[in-house]
């Protein structure tokens, strides 16, 4: 692929991208519901602003939803791009520290 290609495919892959992180964001809240019902046999997580729980609980509710959203975001950004990779022969994201392009 010739170098003005490489360097558009980054633009190319924004919506692709965006659309990714959409999905990987409903996913992530439908997974932390079935994992908080699972953990709490409660149908309800609590928030920040709940009068009637605790900072402990608020917390490790605040804790389990990051980091199932973290790993479910990572795992879909990361298939999308093997995906594009695999289907261009170029990685779709060029590196932030010089502008090549990111290896795997």
């Amino acid at each position: 692929m010739s170098k003005s290609k490489k360097k558009k495919l980054p633009f190319v892959y924004q919506p692709i991208g965006f659309a990714l992180s959409w999905v990987s964001g409903a996913v992530a809240g439908l997974a932390f519901k079935q994992a908080w019902k699972a953990m709490r046999h409660e149908d309800d997580a609590p928030t920040a602003l709940d009068q009637e729980r605790g900072w402990g609980e608020i917390l490790l509710a605040a804790a389990v939803q990051g980091a199932i959203f973290a790993v479910v975001r990572t795992a879909v950004d990361r298939t999308g791009a093997k995906a594009i990779a695999r289907s261009t022969g170029v990685w779709p994201v060029a590196d932030d520290k010089d502008g090549k392009e990111g290896k795997d």
